[in-house]
C-alpha cells in the first residue's frame, strides 16, 4: 500500500522525495468532486497506486457528504469497475456545467 498525502484539489503518492503519482480534482459549489486527471510514474504502475488515489477522493467525498464525477478516464473505469462507489457517483457521472 502506497502512502497517500493531500492538499487543496489533489492527493499524491511521494517516494523518496520524489512525487511518483497524483490525482486531482475540483470541488464545485454544489458539492461535486470532478476528478479531472489520475497520472502514476512507470515506478508504480501496477502496484495499485491509481487505485489508492481515486478511493483517496471516495473517502474524502464520503466523510463530506459529497458527490463525485470521474472525468478522468482512469477514474471513470475505477467507478466501473467498483460497484461500492456508487454511492458517491453523481448521477449518471457525466459532468453537464
Amino acid at each position: 500500500m502506497v502512502q497517500i498525502q493531500s492538499e487543496k484539489g489533489r492527493f499524491w503518492v511521494e517516494v523518496e522525495g520524489k512525487e511518483l503519482g497524483e490525482i486531482t480534482y475540483k470541488q464545485e459549489e454544489s458539492g461535486i468532486l470532478v476528478i479531472e486527471h489520475t497520472r502514476v510514474s512507470e515506478e508504480l504502475r501496477g502496484q495499485g497506486a491509481g487505485e489508492e488515489l481515486v478511493k483517496a477522493v471516495v473517502d474524502k467525498a464520503r466523510e463530506e457528504g459529497l458527490k463525485i464525477v470521474p472525468v478522468c478516464s482512469y477514474a471513470a473505469h475505477q467507478f466501473k469497475k467498483h460497484s461500492e462507489y456508487q454511492d458517491v457517483l453523481s448521477g449518471d457521472g457525466n459532468h453537464s456545467s
